[in-house]
């Protein structure tokens, strides 16, 4: 796809860069914005991708890069879920139908990328640490430019974001944070009022008379105007908190208003420290149907506008995240002491049927990963049984936390990690690929990870009834696509289970690639071993194996240094016994579909069989 229709997009089809962008008239930008949310709505909708937010994002993007000579001045993006105008703006356009495809655009603001992309990001909370890391380093070397971080209220409910603000009051550096509130979480309605008070506080008469008024005014006539500023300021009660941290505080203002964030954030560019500008906008601006719906529409698959997301009819096999969902209702519906807790990532963890049927059992912490261990571990003490529903990639933001918090104390939690192993199209920053490795060397962690989705309710039953923290680690998306039966049984804790008997080859594989090993081991005719646990292994399986066979292979999903085929080299080290071990290579994985990965570090059936055959015959 590109914008060569002119007559669809004639401004936005002649901007190959923030440069093209600053040759517009103020009056031309108002066309640009409803061309900008136009492309989005008919590239995403084309191909998939963030959706709701990105329409949300339009004029606060436009209106930036129309300002602030990007890319000596760094934008920031939190998240980047918001970032789709940007990258059109930023010489991309004509790409944009790659974005999450295979080698195509990255979802996320890279660096690689472009060099319009400043930082990297993926995760939440982190662009104002990053802004004010720029600014600082900038500052020493006597450069003159500005460091912008655009953060929403969500991703501000990290305590990373809290730590910066506070670190940047303090320092007085010059960064402009722009908080996006589009849920109007902590503001009043956007009226008449606050656009007029954003304008005064951010012009520079006002300014000048705060800034120098103490040397020019009378002490009481000084005294009066902070009295009279602060009483202005109570009006918006964002201000309060964020001016005792040393931030100087300006909005609200209608995000959705081009003229009025030009004119608020022409002011602002002059001005010096640290600021922020607090705008609130809609998710799914321009898109009724994500007006209606935000969640619905934040990440989408291929529709047609004109007809919105219309639900598949044909019943599709359920999800290890429904496989959750549903074993945590039915455990809770016998459990009363079972708490459940997610950092605001109730339907990515399938806890949507669950969270209305055991609203009391239910605990949402915001982005906020460290908290939500931490707090699990504090209501371990107390004889609750908590439950901290994770993605993989995010367990990782709160390590010290898993560490510190749970494993040492030994307390009972259970850990429920979604999205382990490689994810498809949200890339590197989203694959969960380390958990084996940073969760092995801890003291009393059980580590299991299921071969199907039976094996996944049974692990969940096994984790829950555990002594201590423990883990299931599954895959995005579906699995074998079998029927499950809810079950209160359990498994032997630390026991493989054999799948196919042979010899001289032994295939130890972990946790969802298991049945990608299955034809292998039947053309080898080689012993085939669903490992289950990589903490505690089965050793006197392996040991055994490695008497009655000549070579072990393991197979992961999970990088090798450190990895589950690791633990195994270690038992076997003072063995004289051929072992290889196959999982993922010492590079980052880039996006894709999670097929299309797979079989990019050959992982998948095809790729497995041909690693095997590989080092069967490097080590005859």
């Amino acid at each position: 796809m590109s914008t060569n229709n002119t007559k669809d997009y004639p401004l936005l089809n002649n901007i190959d860069s923030p440069a093209d962008l600053r040759k517009l008239s103020k009056h031309e930008l108002p066309q640009l914005v409803d061309e900008l949310r136009e492309y989005i709505i008919h590239s995403v909708s084309a191909i998939g991708g963030h959706f709701a937010s990105n329409l949300g994002s339009v004029e606060i993007t436009i209106a930036l890069h129309y300002l602030f000579n990007t890319p000596e001045d760094k934008l920031i993006w939190d998240v980047g879920h918001q970032a789709y105008p940007h990258k059109i703006l930023t010489g991309r356009r004509d790409q944009i139908h790659t974005i999450r495809q295979h080698k195509g655009l990255s979802p996320f603001p890279k660096r690689e990328e472009s060099e319009y992309d400043a930082f990297g990001v993926g995760h939440s909370s982190t662009s104002i640490s990053a802004a004010l890391g720029m600014a600082i380093a900038s500052a020493q070397k006597n450069k003159n430019q500005q460091a912008i971080a655009v953060i929403g209220d969500g991703a501000l409910t990290g305590g990373m974001a809290y730590e910066a603000l506070n670190h940047m009051g303090d320092t007085q550096s010059n960064v402009l944070v722009v908080l996006n509130d589009n849920n109007m979480s902590i503001s009043p309605n956007v009226g008449a009022l606050n656009r007029s008070m954003t304008k005064m506080l951010s012009g520079d008469l006002y300014n000048k008379i705060r800034e120098g008024g103490k040397s020019v005014l009378p002490t009481p006539l000084h005294e009066m105007a902070k009295k009279a500023e602060e009483y202005v300021k109570g009006i918006a009660s964002p201000a309060a908190v964020f001016e005792e941290l040393g931030v100087k505080y300006f909005g609200p203002v209608d995000g959705h208003n081009i003229h009025d964030l030009i004119e608020v954030l022409d002011n602002l560019k002059h001005h010096h420290g640290p600021r922020l500008l607090h705008i609130v906008t809609q998710k799914g601006k321009g898109y009724a149907k994500a007006e209606r719906e935000p969640v619905k529409y934040h990440g989408v698959g291929v529709f047609k506008p004109e007809e919105g997301i219309i639900s598949s009819k044909k019943p599709s096999a359920p999800t290890y995240s429904a496989i959750f969902g549903r074993w945590l209702c039915d455990t809770a519906a016998k459990e009363s002491e079972l708490i459940a807790i997610t950092p605001a990532m109730r339907e990515g963890s399938g806890m949507v049927e669950f969270a209305s049927s055991y609203p009391k059992q239910y605990v949402d912490v915001g982005i906020a990963e460290q908290h939500a261990v931490t707090l699990a571990a504090g209501m371990a003490c107390e004889g609750a049984k908590p439950v901290v529903a994770i993605y993989s990639t995010f367990l990782q933001r709160a390590y010290d936390q898993l560490v510190h918090d749970v494993a040492i104390q030994n307390l009972d939690v259970l850990f429920a990690l979604d999205r382990a192993g490689l994810v498809g199209q949200d890339g590197p920053t989203h694959a969960g690929v380390y958990d084996y490795s940073f969760m092995r060397c801890l003291p009393n962690m059980l580590i299991m990870a299921p071969a199907d989705e039976q094996e996944c309710y049974e692990m969940l039953n096994t984790g829950y009834a555990y002594k201590g923290p423990a883990s299931v680690r599954y895959p995005r998306g579906s699995g074998t696509g079998i029927a499950i039966t809810p079950t209160s049984e359990t498994l032997k804790v630390g026991k493989a289970q054999i799948r196919q008997q042979g010899k001289e080859v032994a295939i130890l594989a972990f946790g969802a690639l298991v049945p990608f090993c299955e034809n292998t081991a039947k053309e080898l005719g080689a012993t085939l071993v669903n490992m289950r646990f990589v903490k505690p292994m089965d050793k006197n399986c392996i040991l055994e194996l490695a008497k009655t066979h000549k070579h072990i292979i393991t197979v992961e999903e999970n990088v090798l240094q450190g990895g589950a085929g690791s633990a195994v080299n270690e038992l076997l080290a003072e063995h004289a016994i051929n072992i290889s071990n196959i999982g993922l290579p010492d590079h980052v994985t880039q996006h894709g579909t999670r097929e299309e990965m797979l079989a990019d570090v050959k992982l998948d059936e095809k790729g497995i069989q041909e690693q095997i055959q590989n080092c069967l015959t490097t080590k005859a």
